[in-house]
C-alpha cells in the first residue's frame, strides 16, 4: 500500500508539473530521471503523449524535450562517475535508490558490450538510468557517450510518446503493456545483434 501511494503521488507530481509547465517540465523531469532521481519516464512521456493527442502539445517537441533532458541528466551522472568515482557511488548511491548490486550489474554490462552499451541500455528499462555511472568511471569518450545516449534517448522517448498518443486518456494502461514493450525491445535488439554478427562473419569471405 505504501509503495502504491508513493507511485500515485509521483504520478500526480509528474502530471501537475507537465500540465503547468509543458515542454520545460518534460525537460527537467527527464533530466532528473537520468540523473538518478527516481522519476520514471514511463509516466513522463506517455502522459505527454496523451496531451499531444488532445492537441495541447506537439509530439515532435515532446520527443525533443525528453531526449535532450535525458542527455543532460545522463551527462550529470557521467561526470559524477568521473569526478567522484566508484567508492563514492557505492557509499551514497542508496540515497537515490541505487544499490551496489545495480552498479555491479551495469558495470559488468558496460565491460561486456563496451561503448555501444550506452546506446542499447537507453532501450532497457532495468539499466537505462544507471549506465551513465560506469561509463563515467571508465572515462568513456565524451563525444561517443553523448551521441550514443542521445540516439537511444530519441528512440525511447518516441516510443513512449507514441504509446501515450495512441492510448489517449487511457495512457495509464501502459503499466499493463510494459512487459510487452520490454519484450519487443529486447527481441529487436537480439535481431540487430544477429544482423551485425552476420555482417562481421561475412566480411572475411568477401575479401
Amino acid at each position: 500500500m505504501v509503495t502504491l501511494d508513493i507511485i500515485n503521488n509521483l504520478a500526480n507530481f509528474v502530471i501537475q508539473t507537465i500540465s503547468n509547465t509543458g515542454y520545460l517540465g518534460i525537460f527537467f523531469l527527464m533530466v532528473a530521471e537520468s540523473a538518478l532521481i527516481p522519476i520514471p519516464s514511463e509516466i513522463i512521456m506517455p502522459f505527454s503523449g496523451y496531451l499531444a493527442s488532445t492537441g495541447k502539445l506537439n509530439p515532435a517537441l515532446i520527443i525533443l524535450a525528453g531526449s535532450i533532458g535525458n542527455l543532460v541528466g545522463s551527462l550529470v551522472a557521467y561526470f559524477i562517475g568521473i569526478k567522484l568515482g566508484r567508492e563514492f557511488i557505492v557509499k551514497y548511491g542508496k540515497y537515490v535508490l541505487l544499490k551496489k548490486s545495480h552498479l555491479e550489474w551495469t558495470e559488468s554490462y558496460f565491460k561486456k558490450y563496451g561503448d555501444k552499451s550506452t546506446f542499447v541500455s537507453r532501450l532497457l528499462p532495468a539499466i537505462r538510468t544507471y549506465i551513465s555511472l560506469p561509463a563515467g568511471v571508465a572515462k568513456m569518450n565524451l563525444k561517443k557517450f553523448s551521441i550514443y545516449t542521445f540516439a537511444g534517448s530519441i528512440i525511447w522517448s518516441a516510443m513512449l510518446t507514441y504509446v501515450g498518443t495512441t492510448l489517449g486518456d487511457q495512457w495509464t494502461r501502459i503499466r499493463h503493456y510494459s512487459d510487452y514493450i520490454d519484450g519487443a525491445v529486447i527481441i529487436g535488439l537480439v535481431i540487430l545483434a544477429i544482423i551485425i554478427a552476420k555482417k562481421r562473419i561475412a566480411k572475411p569471405n568477401n575479401s
